[in-house]
């Protein structure tokens, strides 16, 4: 995969799209560490992966395509690996990879990361100045990097948004998701993973 030339000619090498056909637990420990990328007219900002959810589709309660359930928000999530599945939640914009074989709607939310590139940018956009803040949440990395509802179906293989390589995390935890204790048993799955000790966690618990 040839490196991807934004704008301002910053270049990333995008992952290649094999990266994303990997199993979505899997596919979920890969991405931290990754760099994802976002180019806007304002400037380009960046920041490693350091927290991911996984949802499992039509057998996880706490998927938005639980049973199979297909509308146009999920519409997205039944296509190929390796696009964008934005959607909103309390006025917060969140960002999802499309993962899983094609027509089997699986997801993972990136729920925080690591600022690299623009943080004076995201300062501005968030109105903050900390930056431990600015990104350590799912609609926070959204609102600081640019991410919105518009890159709905976006492909993270090239501009303006991209997941490229990034560093390889020491020590990776996982335990249970976060905001899901209305779906049954879903909630106690062991499907969210961080980078152990990484300080841009939107939330710290035990590893295990």
């Amino acid at each position: 995969m040839p490196d991807k030339h934004l704008k301002n000619h910053i270049p990333y090498t995008s992952l290649p799209k094999a990266f994303f056909q990997q199993p979505t637990l899997k596919l979920a420990e890969a991405l931290l560490g990754c760099l994802l990328i976002k180019e806007t007219e304002e400037g380009l900002t960046s920041g490693y992966i350091v927290e991911t959810e996984a949802y499992m589709g039509p057998e996880d309660r706490a998927a938005h395509s639980f049973g199979n359930r297909r509308t146009k928000r999920t519409e997205i999530m039944f296509s190929e690996a390796g696009v964008a599945y934005t959607y909103v939640m309390h006025t917060h914009c969140l960002v999802n990879v499309v993962s899983g074989p094609i027509e089997k709607p699986e997801a993972i939310l990136i729920r925080a990361v690591q600022p690299v590139d623009g943080i004076e940018l995201m300062k501005q956009r968030r109105n903050i100045e900390i930056p431990k803040n600015l990104t350590n949440g799912p609609g926070k990395l959204t609102k600081a990097l640019g991410i919105t509802m518009g890159d709905y179906g976006s492909s993270f293989s090239e501009p303006p948004l991209l997941i490229a390589k990034g560093t390889t995390p020491q020590d990776i935890s996982c335990g249970k998701r976060i905001g899901i204790d209305n779906s049954g048993e879903a909630k106690d799955y062991p499907w969210r993973f961080w980078i152990t000790g990484n300080p841009f966690v939107s939330r710290h618990r035990k590893k295990g």
